[in-house]
């Protein structure tokens, strides 16, 4: 019975853990998540890498492009904030 209790008091606690700090950038006086840059560059890099793909005639050695470039976008992106925000 206390078990059950601890439970419904804490269980709204661990939902807040993850807004104790939300990295963001000035742009122009405003702040923007962080994420949203590593999604814009990521998405930027996506499109460099298609470029790249296609230049050297390998994109249609990849698989199927509707799985294949969202994932790169999300590597990419994901990535990116490893690399600089974490």
């Amino acid at each position: 019975m206390v078990r059950r209790k601890q439970v419904i008091i804490l269980a709204p606690c661990t939902l807040c853990i993850g807004c104790s700090r939300a990295p963001s950038i000035s742009v122009v006086g405003s702040f923007f998540p962080v994420w949203m840059l590593c999604l814009l560059i990521g998405t930027v890099l996506t499109f460099v890498a298609r470029i790249l793909l296609v230049r050297s005639r390998l994109e249609t050695e990849v698989g199927p492009l509707a799985l294949f470039y969202p994932s790169l976008l999300t590597l990419c992106a994901c990535l990116l904030w490893l690399i600089f925000f974490r």
